[in-house]
């Protein structure tokens, strides 16, 4: 069975004249020829910002970029049409489609409503500083571009527990809609600010039975309408978890076959957070290990100074393996994005050697590093270049990481790791020597079976040949700051 592997199949300032979902029938082929088993698109469907908007400020979840609502038909990505010929191109190719999903919020509502709402201290969401009281809110949503097709629901000021404006002040603040659910926030898993139910925009009210059921609806609508194998949760520590777990469990049931789901629960702090998360939704998706993210981040910023040895310290994927899904980089921590941690490019391809190759979590490859990028915003010019060995590693995951798997981290500045290969994939196994310092040397152990053969470094970083012994072990090399994987000659 051949390894899974996720690509990211965009960022947050995609600015390219192919619009993406041509890009993406375009590059299916290749797609799978690299090895990726599963592409995460962009949110499909209609946003407030119309064609313009990269997604996240959900509208209309039925407007998969058909109807003219918003200043547009299609989405920043293209047309309902070319997102199913994108999906269907990627399927023909034995690459899989994850659809985007964000249930937090919607955004640009289609009319005013009176609402009763108290406003709250924003730094503690639990603590009401005003008492109740009226404002008109956008809080109504007609859809009228699309009118009852594939649904005819509306949603008004019940479906949502919070607004951040109110249009008859012109007042910017934290409100609590006071409704038949609940005069207080839903029960989230986040503690931040007393309790991070509410993010931005309308916020959905997971209270209400008809919300629940609309976008189990949707959801089923959604899965059969494009043919996906699973889904991409935005912001999930913003959301009632039991909520996910219903949804999970329906989408589930009614797939046929087993969906993957993949929550982002963006943790600074504490594994134990996300493995907490994990235990609350008892295992029904995987999460982002973004501490993974950011002990790259800070060991490509401290260099030879970073002790290697700690790389997996306080992250999911030394928790929960089985469901960490592990990265790099992603759209929201490139460069001008508020979560900024973008990994230094002399780190990427360690980085992506320790997410690639190893046995635990399944890696998400970033979109840039494997087209690069240009974009700007405010003045500021930004390229993100390839990652050169990335290909390389890609088919190194693709053909040779498989079997039983050693490691050697056992010095601040060099460490190793050995897959010994398996009997389903011919000439697997491969070793993996890393440096953030001086070059370096590992004795490592492939395995008896095979002794007297002949191994060389596959990123051409050594040009070295490498004999393993009769006790299966060998000296596998590296040089200064950067990685070497060896694989049979």
């Amino acid at each position: 069975m051949q390894n899974q592997t996720l690509i990211q199949y965009f960022h947050w300032y995609y600015n390219e004249e192919q619009t993406l979902w041509a890009k993406v029938k375009n590059e299916a082929k290749n797609l799978g020829q690299l090895g990726f088993t599963k592409v995460w698109l962009p949110p499909a469907y209609k946003a407030s910002g119309g064609g313009y908007s990269v997604g996240y400020d959900a509208y209309d979840l039925f407007d998969l970029g058909e109807f003219d609502q918003k200043g547009s038909v299609p989405t920043k990505y293209g047309s309902k049409a070319e997102f199913l010929e994108a999906v269907n191109a990627l399927h023909d190719n034995g690459v899989g489609t994850l659809a985007d999903v964000v249930f937090n919020h919607k955004a640009g509502a289609d009319e005013l409503e009176q609402v009763k709402v108290r406003k709250v201290d924003p730094e503690n969401r639990n603590e009401f500083i005003s008492d109740e009281f009226e404002i008109q809110a956008w809080t109504k949503f007609t859809f009228p571009g699309r009118g009852d097709t594939y649904s005819s629901f509306i949603w008004d000021h019940q479906c949502f527990s919070g607004v951040d404006w109110a249009e008859d002040t012109q007042e910017d603040a934290i409100f609590s809609i006071q409704n038949q659910y609940g005069d207080k926030w839903e029960e989230v898993v986040s503690e931040e600010h007393g309790n991070y139910d509410y993010l931005m925009y309308a916020d959905i009210d997971f209270r209400n039975p008809a919300v629940r059921e609309e976008l189990k609806y949707w959801g089923k609508w959604m899965h059969e309408t494009c043919g996906l194998v699973g889904f991409r949760l935005d912001a999930v520590k913003h959301i009632s978890h039991h909520f996910f777990n219903e949804w999970i469990d329906f989408m589930q049931n009614n797939a046929g076959d087993e969906l993957f789901i993949v929550g982002e629960n963006w943790e600074i702090n504490s594994a134990e957070e996300l493995q907490s998360y994990i235990d609350r939704t008892e295992g029904r998706m995987q999460l982002f290990d973004s501490l993974l993210h950011l002990n790259f981040h800070e060991a490509a910023k401290q260099g030879n100074q970073f002790d290697l040895q700690t790389i997996f310290d306080n992250t999911l994927v030394q928790l929960s393996p089985n469901l960490a899904v592990t990265l790099v980089d992603n759209h929201d921590t490139q460069p001008l994005q508020a979560l900024e941690s973008y990994v230094d490019y002399w780190f990427r391809p360690i980085a992506y050697s320790i997410i690639l190759l190893r046995e635990q979590g399944i890696p998400c490859v970033f979109y840039p590093d494997v087209y690069g990028a240009k974009y700007e915003e405010d003045g500021q010019f930004i390229e993100l270049n390839h990652v050169e060995e990335l290909p390389e590693l890609l088919r190194l995951r693709k053909e040779k990481a498989y079997g039983l798997q050693r490691d050697y981290f056992d010095h601040p500045n060099c460490v190793g790791f050995t897959r010994e290969g398996d009997t389903e994939h011919d000439n697997s196994g491969l070793a993996v020597v890393i440096s953030n310092g001086d070059e370096g040397i590992k004795r490592m152990e492939m395995g008896e079976h095979f002794a007297g053969q002949i191994f060389i470094d596959a990123l051409q970083k050594r040009t070295e040949e490498v004999e393993i012994g009769a006790d299966g072990f060998a000296d596998f090399y590296c040089a200064a700051g950067s990685v070497s994987v060896w694989v049979l000659k």
